[in-house]
């Protein structure tokens, strides 16, 4: 393995997390096993989470401050996976393709900051001893981890729905930065990357992921049990049931929130294409 080059990887997750439960979790290590072990050439560094804001205007969705609480009550105990509030406190929904971007940017930046200290030290180390290896081993140190998005197959799939994501985002989200799948129950995601041009012509830049311990728990189904009054300990940590019990979320009048409401950007997709 000696000479064999290792991209490090930060995966982030976009979405509702409404609630966060234990399968979104799964995905992330899920992820990690995938590149580490059978792809072979990656490190994972982190792993992100960013809620959705409340602007995006789904059905049921309660509000962020609450469902970021979560996540991160939910993270206490990893040492790798974070939670990100900034998409979540914009007052209007962010495009995913942004979300990304401002991820990788700021990736970058703590990377360049960290560079900017290596740098200052290393100049001083070198006007007292030559190395001959420095330059290296130096410059890898300046690169800011591949930053790739990671989903369920309905993402995947969601692509291929009018008007809920811009094709050229698409095509950024895919070609620039990657994507890591995780397949569920039902979902066909290598058949529906065969259908989708876009999809296709980027299809190296996509991990499907094949989670052979079926577990199909779903947000949806929680808030179900939930309203119903039904037990959901050991489908989401403790400490996220503990709290939803505390602030009494997730009812029957919470899951009509915004029923009326279009999507935020069916909202904006579908009046950009009519114009």
């Amino acid at each position: 393995m000696e000479g064999h080059s290792v991209t490090r990887v930060a995966l982030l997750a976009c979405g509702s997390f409404n609630p966060i439960t234990n399968m979104h979790l799964r995905m992330f290590e899920l992820a990690r096993d995938h590149l580490e072990d059978t792809v072979g050439n990656y490190r994972v560094v982190k792993g992100i989470i960013s809620p959705v804001g409340d602007g995006y205007k789904k059905k049921g969705l309660i509000e962020a401050c609450h469902r970021v609480e979560m996540a991160r009550l939910a993270t206490e105990s990893s040492d790798w996976i974070t939670v990100d509030a900034w998409e979540s406190l914009q007052p209007e929904w962010v495009e995913t393709a942004k979300v990304v971007r401002h991820h990788y940017q700021k990736l970058a930046a703590v990377e360049q900051n960290n560079d900017d200290v290596d740098t200052v030290k290393f100049a001083k180390k070198r006007r007292i001893e030559e190395n001959c290896h420095q330059g290296s081993s130096h410059q890898r140190s300046r690169d800011s981890p591949q930053l790739m998005l990671l989903c369920g197959a309905d993402v995947l799939e969601s692509f291929g729905v009018p008007n809920l994501w811009k094709q050229e985002d698409i095509a950024e989200i895919v070609g620039r930065f990657g994507l890591i799948c995780i397949t569920r129950c039902g979902n066909e995601p290598q058949k529906f990357i065969h259908q989708s041009d876009a999809l296709w012509k980027h299809r190296k830049n996509i991990h499907v992921v094949h989670e052979w311990v079926t577990n199909d728990i779903s947000a949806t189904h929680v808030r179900r049990a939930l309203r119903r009054g039904r037990s959901v300990r050991y489908l989401l940590p403790d400490a996220v049931v503990h709290y939803i019990q505390d602030h009494e979320l997730y009812s029957a009048e919470s899951e009509q929130k915004n029923a009326d409401v279009i999507l935020a950007p069916l909202q904006r997709y579908a009046g950009a294409s009519s114009s």
